[in-house]
């Protein structure tokens, strides 16, 4: 292929979340004079993971709380694995941020009597300052975000992929992202002089996951093959509460949310007896990763629910309070025949946000010119944990920034020429399977789910890892030996799940080298081999990048640039 149609934009923002419609908004703002783009797999608006959001945002606005109360929560449940500038900028440009929702974009959160933001109690967190709309905050702020970005008349290509990040001649910067047009199967090189990843994280490799099944980690596969390092990728956070369907139904896996458990929700085995004491002193208030390993012990117990998980009780607080304060969980478990009101509801773990992600800076940069990241596509925030409500928060802060700090660049930069081999190696690789005979993809997915579910999920150990690594290997070796055969290229359903499946299997391995070479427990992170946290003062985390077709993982230390482990930035009054 000599020629390959070619667009030319200053911005191009891959992935249209909270991350990636607060850049452009900002760098429209910025600079309005930028060409901006947004790409986006689905329609704009109407995907990402920021729309699914149901829990809210965690914010300091409370009389009692503080923007130092909210940081040390977050350090303290990330295991003090956190960059701490990074964490800073979270919580303190998350009040900001917050007020901007409301007054310049319209988004409208549930209020108290006396007029204030009502903020509910989300797990982890020793103030209630989580900022919602009903269990529905993710919509609210999608839509708000998207009505803002098409009356600036923002550039859109939507249902257009990613495909990978395209260097400059030279090597030295990025100068363009190699697109498919999914609507025509056909390939676009798009030029730019700054990229936003903001593609969102999705472990969606697990068997039970609360992403949409187009989430693939696009994001992170493509930094990878770009030579980029990714850290903390061993932390992936499982839900506790995800819907328990039965099988052949998609909704298994579908959050059932956080702030049922924060109002008094309990939890049952499948005797019917409450549990969680047994695990931790705040019972069914304890953080993410406590209350999804108490369950999955549970289970392996032979005390689960029929269909294998546990159940969440909450008729004990009165079914009509339930359906006026959980109006949107109580429809969700209606549409699948639950009563979530009145009745017990299947739960199960279910893998729902990766800590880990690309190593970037505060201003949104990375380690390639160019390049910037926002959002779950971003490592050190969050640390070995995520608190609920600090995700949407992390996406729409650090999405602003990297909107306003794209603009600065673009508006002193000139398009590079981009790096042609690169362009038609990745072309090349990625039409292979249309030129071999059709495999049994579906098996690979299973067989992926299963691993990573049974082998690298929510308790691990060495056998479990290397048995997880040797199934990881054999599948991207099968994969890469079957194809989907010769298929229109249009809307092609199976051709776009083959791609999936070689970013997930690829972000898979890095999952798993992570994981064996963590060999102590936090967070999100439990290996029962060494359940002890080992030394917080000498606190470490995972860097991994490729190397030809190697993956090479180091292990740096953490800079404790604000506070150290067992200390406190909060003042006693």
């Amino acid at each position: 292929m000599n020629t390959i149609p070619t667009i030319e934009t200053d911005i191009l923002i891959l992935g249209s979340g909270g991350a990636g419609l607060f850049a452009a908004l900002h760098a429209h703002q910025a600079n309005p004079h930028l060409h901006i783009t947004i790409a986006v797999k689905g329609l704009l608006g109407k995907c990402g993971c920021t729309r699914m959001v149901q829990g809210g945002y965690n914010v300091a606005l409370a009389e009692g709380d503080s923007v130092e109360r909210h940081f040390m929560d977050t350090i303290e449940g990330g295991k003090w694995l956190s960059d701490q500038e990074l964490a800073w900028t979270l919580v303190s440009k998350a009040v900001e941020r917050i007020r901007e929702l409301e007054n310049e974009l319209g988004c409208f959160f549930d209020r108290n009597p006396d007029g204030t933001i009502h903020q509910k109690a989300f797990a982890g967190q020793t103030f209630d300052r989580t900022v919602h709309k009903g269990d529905l905050t993710g919509i609210e702020i999608i839509n708000r975000l998207a009505e803002q970005v098409w009356a600036r008349g923002i550039h859109r290509l939507e249902e257009y992929r990613a495909i990978e990040l395209i260097h400059s001649k030279d090597g030295k910067s990025l100068a363009g992202v190699l697109m498919l047009d999914m609507q025509t199967g056909q390939f676009t090189l798009v030029r730019t002089k700054a990229v936003l990843l903001a593609t969102g994280g999705g472990p969606t490799m697990y068997k039970y996951h609360t992403p949409s099944g187009d989430k693939s980690c696009d994001g992170l596969a493509m930094a990878l093959r770009a030579g980029l390092t990714l850290r903390d990728m061993e932390m992936v956070q499982f839900h506790p509460t995800g819907l328990l369907a039965g099988p052949g139904t998609r909704m298994t896996g579908t959050v059932i949310e956080e702030g049922l458990r924060g109002a008094g929700g309990y939890l049952l085995n499948g005797n019917r007896e409450r549990f969680m004491n047994h695990y931790d002193s705040r019972n069914e208030r304890a953080t993410r990763d406590i209350v999804s390993r108490a369950i999955n012990s549970e289970i392996r117990a032979g005390r689960a629910t029929p269909n294998g998980g546990a159940y969440i009780q909450m008729s004990h607080l009165g079914p009509q309070n339930v359906r006026e304060q959980f109006k949107g969980m109580v429809e969700r478990c209606a549409d699948s025949g639950f009563d979530l009101a009145n009745d017990l509801v299947e739960v199960v773990p279910t893998a729902h946000y990766m800590m880990g992600g690309l190593v970037f800076k505060s201003d949104c940069s990375t380690d390639l010119p160019g390049l910037y990241a926002a959002g779950e596509d971003t490592g050190g925030v969050h640390g070995a944990n995520r608190l609920g409500g600090n995700g949407v928060a992390n996406s729409t802060v650090f999405g602003g920034i990297a909107g306003d700090t794209m603009a600065h660049w673009a508006a002193k930069q000139s398009l590079l020429e981009c790096n042609m081999d690169e362009v038609h190696a990745s072309i090349q690789a990625h039409e292979a399977p249309l030129n071999k005979a059709a495999g049994d993809i579906e098996a690979v997915r299973d067989a992926l789910s299963e691993c990573m579910w049974d082998d690298v999920g929510i308790s691990r150990t060495k056998e479990s890892l290397l048995r997880g690594r040797n199934t990881l290997h054999r599948l991207e070796e099968v994969l890469l030996q079957i194809g989907v055969g010769n298929i229109q290229r249009e809307y092609s359903v199976t051709w776009q799940d083959w791609m999936n499946l070689q970013n997930l299997i690829q972000v898979s391995k890095a999952i798993t080298e992570a994981a064996i070479s963590r060999e102590n427990s936090r967070g999100s992170h439990y290996r029962e081999d060494f359940p002890e946290p080992g030394s917080m003062e000498d606190s470490y985390y995972t860097a991994i990048n490729l190397q030809g077709q190697r993956l090479l993982i180091e292990n740096r230390l953490v800079q404790f640039t604000l506070v150290k482990p067992g200390e406190t930035i909060l003042v006693e009054t």
